[in-house]
């Protein structure tokens, strides 16, 4: 069963349900996750969403901030949430396919602005909640997998548009890009993105600070798809949709997308 799935940082789903419609209804993804979702699941418009056709959701929210959900055209059930770091926070759903394919949907913490727990309870948080993620994965190995999601960390040089200048912003210091590699390891997790796309600078959010985000192109690839081992080879035609990121009041991230052969 063939499927494609698109993982995007939404950043409001309520304030962006029109961006959310249109993506499905121009690009048709089967499997849709969002993060940062900001709203209790209630609150979600999924009625929009199943006007679309996206019949089959699970989510987990929370008001006014994180929140995850996948929307899907294909049969989904929920198969577990986790909060790690026990930060209280909606970060983390997991659904499975009639094909048994179980699909997680992760919103990292971002960590604040200094990359320093000492002085910044936050960074702290984001170190610890990848410590858990790490240590989940090493217990409990998954399988016939997919994790993706807003991990907010760029882990390679070319995943960011200066490496020297950003080794010392939060995203793409040294222990954070080793925590995600801890991480990625428990679980034997192939990153999808660059099996893929192996050369070549590669972004997926771009500051809305810059007033010229396109022109000046300092973007970092925070979003993320792999997959376990017994499945990556079937995976293929990943893509950024950079061009979303120009829409009409937009998300600052891009959507990110993969097929599967299975």
């Amino acid at each position: 069963m063939p499927f494609t799935l698109a993982t995007w940082n939404i950043n409001s789903v309520r304030l962006r349900a029109p961006l959310v419609t249109r993506l499905l209804a121009e690009e048709g993804p089967d499997v849709l996750c969002l993060q940062e979702c900001k709203s209790p699941v209630d609150k979600i418009p999924m009625e929009v969403f199943q006007a679309a056709g996206y019949s089959h959701t699970v989510a987990r929210g929370q008001k006014g901030y994180n929140g995850v959900a996948i929307l899907s055209r294909l049969p989904i059930e929920e198969a577990g949430a986790e909060d790690f770091a026990s930060l209280g926070h909606a970060r983390h759903i997991a659904g499975r396919l009639e094909n048994g394919t179980t699909i997680h949907n992760f919103y990292v913490p971002a960590g604040g602005d200094k990359p320093d727990r000492a002085v910044n309870e936050k960074f702290g948080q984001k170190l610890d909640y990848l410590t858990e993620m790490r240590d989940w994965f090493h217990k409990d190995a998954p399988a016939k997998s997919i994790l993706v999601g807003d991990l907010n960390i760029a882990p390679r040089e070319d995943d960011v548009w200066d490496h020297k200048k950003l080794l010392k912003v939060v995203s793409h210091t040294p222990i954070e890009v080793e925590a995600l590699a801890e991480t990625q390891d428990a679980g034997k997790w192939v990153d999808i993105t660059r099996k893929d796309i192996p050369e070549g600078r590669l972004y997926s959010w771009w500051s809305y600070r810059s007033p010229d985000w396109n022109g000046a192109d300092k973007g970092r690839r925070l979003d993320h798809v792999w997959a376990t081992p017994d499945i990556a080879n079937a995976a293929h035609s990943s893509r950024v949709l950079r061009d979303v990121r120009g829409w009409e009041q937009p998300s600052d991230h891009a959507p990110v997308f993969a097929t599967f052969d299975l």
